[in-house]
């Protein structure tokens, strides 16, 4: 049974902004939490670090190893008048069994390493432990960890309604249920590592109160982060492509028409300090150009719902590149990114991620079929859309910025 979502408010806010998820206590991460985050994330957000290089160790190991087999298998043997053998190295035919335990040797430690090498590459391109069906057999979205996870990050969800606390009415000829009718959740900004889009429906804590279950959609280069693919296979992840989100929104059923993206994608993480021309004070939003989530949403009619994730930005830092690493990145469409946190590791700094709830943004079509539209109206459509967006978020970071304590901050769609 669906429990009855809690609203409160404080004086403390600006006026029509509800407290949907009240943060909880500083105490409350424990010192349990602490080692299950650190942990978690050396395991999945390091993963391309031990993977790859586990990949090379035991690559290195299988071929040190089967070179040393096939010396002490091929030896030069030399045979004299009697038909005494002798190795290369002068060792006679009583030596012989330590010649050849020493082969046994290598060759076992050859197919040791090389069996390893081979079930790494096998699960990481196979994987058949992807299976949605298992993620909901573990009972992933309920797992101890992300309760350790949402007490680190300090949790907070607000609804900002606006001065007359009223959210935008959806057309007359529809209902909207902001748990369980079709939306795109656009979360703002994406930060170096996507916290923010996962926090908010991994976690069953994290959305059973506020936006409801949703599948993220996220880019192509998640497939190099084994167990990031695992964790985003078990969350029902679309891929980033237009065709694929296109096919889940024009699915009839209701439940599978929710997704969470994070309009900026890999591209945005670049553009902060220590980025030349950015302040730390800066915070960004590449949103300008965007019009591709727009577009999928006049075209299937579904609503666009902005959130601002406070803090997103601040979870890791990262060491500015060559400006051809951000354009072989963004070509590539990976994030070839140096980042850091706590001691250097991928570990996360511990900052509150404060999520705020804009005005829902509806398609402006009435009852006008969006197939009947003209390129020229769809794309006016489209203009209006993301005009609409830009407005709302950049409207919900100056309201709520102040009480996150970031007065000072300023946000610059890019």
């Amino acid at each position: 049974m669906k429990r009855p979502r809690q609203i409160l408010t404080s004086p403390l806010l600006p006026s029509g902004v509800e407290i949907i998820v009240p943060p909880p206590p500083y105490e409350a991460c424990t010192f349990v939490d602490k080692i299950l985050v650190y942990a978690s994330s050396l395991i999945v957000v390091g993963s391309p670090l031990w993977f790859y290089g586990g990949i090379i160790y035991l690559y290195r190991k299988w071929k040190q190893y089967r070179a040393l087999a096939l010396i002490s298998k091929e030896g030069d043997v030399a045979v004299d008048d009697n038909n005494d053998h002798y190795t290369s190295s002068g060792e006679s035919s009583q030596e012989r069994p330590d010649h050849i335990q020493r082969y046994m040797k290598y060759k076992k430690l050859t197919a040791r390493y090389g069996g390893a090498l081979v079930m790494l590459l096998l699960i990481s391109i196979w994987g058949p432990h992807r299976s949605k069906r298992l993620g909901e057999w573990l009972h992933v979205r309920k797992w101890r960890l992300w309760d350790a996870w949402l007490n680190y990050v300090g949790f907070t969800v607000l609804h900002d309604k606006g001065d007359h606390g009223q959210d935008t009415k959806p057309p007359s000829h529809r209902e909207f249920d902001p748990q369980t009718s079709p939306a795109l959740y656009a979360f703002v900004p994406h930060g170096i590592f996507p916290f923010g889009l996962a926090l908010s429906c991994l976690p069953e804590r994290g959305y059973e109160h506020t936006w409801g279950l949703f599948r993220p959609v996220v880019a192509t280069a998640t497939k190099l982060f084994p167990l990031v693919r695992t964790f985003i296979a078990w969350m029902g992840g679309v891929d980033a492509s237009r065709s694929a989100v296109s096919s889940v929104l024009s699915q009839p059923t209701n439940r599978l028409a929710r997704l969470g993206i994070s309009p900026g994608g890999i591209a945005e993480m670049f553009e902060t300090y220590p980025k030349p021309g950015f302040h730390p004070n800066d915070e960004a939003a590449l949103l300008k150009h965007r019009n591709g989530i727009f577009k999928l949403a006049l075209k299937h009619n579904v609503p666009i719902v902005p959130v601002y994730c406070f803090g997103a930005t601040k979870m890791f830092r990262r060491v500015q590149l060559p400006q051809f690493i951000e354009t072989l990145s963004r070509a590539l469409k990976i994030s070839l990114c140096l980042l850091f946190g706590k001691l250097g590791l991928p570990i996360p700094f511990r900052q509150r991620l404060m999520y705020v709830i804009g005005k829902t943004i509806w398609p402006s079509l009435a009852n006008i079929d969006p197939s009947d539209l003209t390129g020229e109206q769809f794309d006016h459509r489209v203009q209006q859309m993301h005009d609409a967006f830009c407005d709302e978020i950049v409207r919900i970071f100056d309201r709520n910025k102040g009480h996150y304590g970031w007065e000072d901050k300023t946000l610059r769609l890019i």
